[in-house]
């Protein structure tokens, strides 16, 4: 079991003996088995492990997409475990972007448009120029997804997910679709969107090398969190052999 006290840092995110099950019996499931975890705000957190391990599942629970089966999972004070379907609803719109590996843009809809989707409905939100700014996209405003490159897609994505200023950014496997300048780049955005706006960044990846740039490197399989490091010099994503 890891569970570790974080002394002078506010938490984003508290979980105690956080379990998942799908289905019943010999056919169960076990996606998660016990996890308890500790992520401080304004962190940059990797998740590393294998496929099955349990880190999507865990990032779905955190995120508000899913619930546990058993456990307690907290955000800044919050028990995200006992929260409503629609109290979830209002915690992913208020709280947290997401961002995954395939960019889910809408063709017909330029970049600018595609960012507008999200700030429509934030409370608080960017305008959809200034996240696209923030990514590196100011000179792309008015182009559709069909005439940008798949990095550039995916900084769109993330610019949709950072215009409502959640507090959390969720990223699974965001550069798992693109070459290493092109994975480095996008990393550098999230760098940015972390330093800049203080959000907290949870990054799901299978690319071992994107571990140095995080302050806390989590290690699952089958489930559990096996190794927990900490990270006090962390690179730059152009510094990060691919």
């Amino acid at each position: 079991m890891v569970y570790e006290t974080m002394s002078q840092q506010e938490l984003a995110f508290r979980a105690h003996g956080l379990t998942k099950t799908y289905g019943e019996g010999r056919s169960a499931v076990h996606a998660l088995r016990g996890v308890d975890l500790e992520i401080g705000r304004g962190e940059i957190v990797v998740l590393l492990g294998p496929s099955g391990s349990g880190k999507s599942t865990l990032l779905n629970i955190l995120g508000g997409l899913d619930k546990a089966s058993a456990g307690e999972a907290w955000f800044e004070g919050h028990c995200l475990t006992s929260m409503t379907d629609r109290a979830l609803t209002g915690y992913r719109r208020n709280h947290v972007g997401f961002v995954f590996q395939f960019y889910n843009l809408m063709p017909s809809l330029t970049a600018r448009e595609n960012v507008e989707l999200v700030t429509e409905i934030a409370k608080h939100p960017m305008s959809p120029e200034d996240a696209l700014h923030l990514v590196g996209l100011g000179a792309r405003l008015d182009h559709f997804p069909a005439q940008l490159s798949g990095g550039e897609q995916q900084r769109v994505a993330i610019a949709r997910a950072v215009a409502k200023q959640p507090d959390v950014l969720f990223c699974d496997e965001p550069t798992g679709a693109l070459d290493s300048t092109t994975g480095r780049a996008v990393l550098r955005v999230l760098q940015d969107v972390n330093e800049k706006l203080g959000t907290t960044v949870l990054i799901i990846t299978h690319a071992a090398a994107t571990a140095a740039m995080a302050d806390r490197v989590i290690h699952f399989a089958d489930g559990a969190i096996r190794d927990v490091v900490l990270n006090d010099a962390p690179l730059s994503a152009e510094e990060i052999e691919w």
